[in-house]
């Protein structure tokens, strides 16, 4: 065990004020209370905490008891969220997590314990996953406690469980990918037995939900190392047991003359690493962009991947249903995919088919996974810029003009609604696009000559 003061505390947060008054009130009541887990961990990196948890000696009723107001999250666990007052520019007030010293034991399912006893810091320490996490933080004293040796492994940046790896990974299968997701997100490395103990233990991911799955891709992918995480998870061998698709891009041949950059999984890193506080849909769509490359791979003339954006749409739709991703963020990611090699067609696209093209929803993220696509291989941007400029010279207006007629316009022409509604109102708003068509006149006057009513 050991103690230390915080270096050089920066001036303290809204909410890190409202943690260290529920840390004083638990002790005023006779209470032992402590900062504990990544809130330490940032604090000691000089990094400012996003959320602050306190562990105590006090039992949930007595935490109730002390705060007005509460939410028992997870009370049979011993956690109890304490709520404090809004702050004027935020929408929800301040919360900390509250949760008593306890052990835990006898694993089954791989995620919860059997057993929870409520127990004291050393063996509420020993219970965590990894060193650096298992820090605590007395804000009344300025004293930090290590039990587990995670400040000198802060300092040699290093990512290592407490106690045994194979039984903290047995406890809950999902630290498996929490120590991939830690170890790019602070730039650290994997301690040796924790890493070693995460290839053997890979195979039993599948334990875990895929939510949970879900939830720390989602994390690694809109962090601050993607490329880094995905390269731990295949080095852990977890790529392949929760992304085969992905996990087989590395090896597959590309055209030198496009690709000098090497296979596809190296330039799938390569898009990674560009990646920059973007929208996860935008990430999804880069990790996902060439899935399709592996089954449409051939040797004719040259490397081919005919029709790999619309196969590797297809394959992006089961990864993403298969991971639970929302319907309209798996919707937004699969087009990406799906729509990825149409910019080397748009400088010769029929001007009502770029106009389509350059509007379609979340062009901006198109824009962007066509971008670094390109500087991750033959580094030109010519189709990029002349989106670019177009959309600078087109604007909304002529890009989405209001329809010269409607479907009431063509029953009053005689038209009976059905499929051939569809197809005249496209014609008409393609010939509008194009130029040829200017006023509701001149649509009218076009569709009795191109089409017969009743016909």
């Amino acid at each position: 065990m050991g103690t230390s003061a915080l270096p050089s505390p920066a001036p303290p947060s809204p909410l890190e004020r409202f943690a260290v008054e529920v840390v004083r009130r638990l002790a005023a009541a006779g209470h032992r209370a402590l900062f504990a887990g990544g809130c330490v961990r940032d604090k000691l990196r000089g990094v400012a905490p996003k959320d602050f948890d306190v562990a105590t000696s006090a039992t949930p009723e007595e935490v109730m008891k002390l705060f007005p107001k509460t939410v028992p999250v997870g009370a049979a666990f011993g956690v109890v969220v304490v709520l404090g007052e809004k702050p004027a520019d935020e929408e929800a007030p301040l919360q900390v997590e509250v949760a008593t010293f306890r052990t835990e034991s006898g694993y089954s399912d791989g995620r919860h314990p059997d057993r929870v006893a409520f127990s004291n810091e050393v063996e509420d320490v020993k219970r965590r996953d990894f060193t650096v996490n298992g820090l605590i933080y007395d804000p009344l004293k300025d004293e930090v406690v290590d039990h587990v040796g995670g400040r000198e492994d802060l300092a040699r940046k290093l990512v290592r469980a407490i106690g045994e790896p194979r039984e903290r990974f047995k406890e809950d299968r999902l630290r498996m990918l929490r120590a991939v997701r830690f170890t790019a997100a602070l730039g650290f490395e994997i301690d040796g037995p924790t890493l070693a103990a995460v290839k053997k233990e890979a195979h039993e991911i599948h334990i875990v939900s895929a939510e949970r799955i879900r939830g720390e891709l989602s994390k690694m992918l809109t962090g601050p190392d993607p490329r880094r995480a995905f390269e731990l998870l295949k080095g852990a061998r977890l790529l392949k047991e929760i992304l085969p698709e992905v996990d087989a891009l590395a090896g597959v041949e590309q055209p030198p003359e496009f690709h000098p950059e090497g296979d596809v999984w190296i330039h799938t890193l390569m898009l990674l690493e560009q990646l920059e506080d973007a929208p996860l849909t935008l990430a999804l769509g880069v990790l996902l962009h060439d899935i399709g490359k592996p089954p449409t791979f051939t040797r004719t003339d040259r490397i081919r991947f005919n029709e790999h954006d619309k196969v590797g749409a297809a394959m992006a739709e089961v990864v993403l249903k298969r991971l639970k991703y929302p319907n309209e963020t798996t919707e937004r990611a699969v087009e990406l995919v799906r729509q990825h090699m149409a910019f080397k067609d748009a400088p010769h696209m029929r001007r009502s088919t770029l106009k389509r093209f350059l509007r379609m929803p979340h062009f901006d993220e198109h824009l962007a996974l066509h971008r670094i696509d390109c500087l991750a291989c033959h580094g030109k941007l010519e189709n990029y810029e002349f989106c670019r400029a177009q959309l600078a010279e087109l604007g909304i207006e002529k890009l989405r003009p209001a329809p010269l007629l409607s479907g009431e316009d063509l029953k009053a022409l005689g038209f009976a609604p059905g499929p051939l509604f569809k197809k005249i109102l496209t014609d008409v708003e393609d010939k509008q696009l194009e130029g040829a068509l200017a006023t509701r006149d001149e649509a009218r006057a076009y569709v009795k000559k191109a089409y017969t009513a009743g016909g």
